[in-house]
C-alpha cells in the first residue's frame, strides 16, 4: 500500500515539474526590458533587490497606501423614488412597459462551428507559422 502511495506521489511530482505552467514560473522577467535577449534571462533575487534598493534611494517608490486613489463610481440614482415610480405610471400608460415574460427573446449564438477540426487544426498550424498566434500569458488581458 506503501509502495503505491510513494509510486502515486513520484509521479504527481514529475508531472508538477514538467508542466509549462511550473516551467513558466521558474523564469521571471523584467518589466522594464527592451529587448527580446533581456526579456529572457532571469533576474536574480539579488539583482531585484538592488534595483529596489537604488529605487527607494532615487525616491521612486510610492510609500504603501500613499499612492494614487481611483474615483469610485456613484452609486447614487438621479431621480427619487418618487420620480421613478411617476415615470413608471408615465410609461405604463403611454403603452411602452411591456408584461413580465412578453419582453423580446434574446437570441442565443449558436454553438455549431462553420469549420470541421481538422480546419482548425489547420488554421492554428498556419497561424503559428506565420507568427500570429500570441504567447500564453501575453494576451491583452494578463497585466
Amino acid at each position: 500500500m506503501t509502495s503505491k502511495i510513494a509510486a502515486a506521489t513520484f509521479v504527481v511530482a514529475v508531472i508538477a515539474m514538467t508542466t509549462p505552467a511550473a516551467q513558466a514560473q521558474s523564469t521571471t522577467t523584467s518589466s522594464d526590458a527592451s529587448t527580446p535577449a533581456a526579456a529572457a534571462a532571469p533576474v536574480s533575487r539579488a539583482q531585484r533587490k538592488a534595483e529596489t534598493a537604488a529605487a527607494n534611494k532615487a525616491g521612486q517608490l510610492t510609500p504603501a497606501g500613499e499612492g494614487p486613489i481611483s474615483p469610485t463610481p456613484s452609486t447614487k440614482s438621479t431621480m427619487t423614488k418618487a420620480e421613478r415610480k411617476a415615470q413608471a405610471k408615465a410609461d405604463e400608460k403611454a403603452g411602452n412597459m411591456v408584461a413580465a415574460g412578453e419582453g423580446p427573446i434574446s437570441p442565443t449564438p449558436s454553438t455549431k462551428s462553420s469549420m470541421t477540426r481538422a480546419q482548425r487544426k489547420a488554421q492554428a498550424k498556419a497561424d503559428q507559422k506565420a507568427g500570429k498566434m500570441v504567447p500564453a500569458g501575453e494576451g491583452p488581458g494578463n497585466k
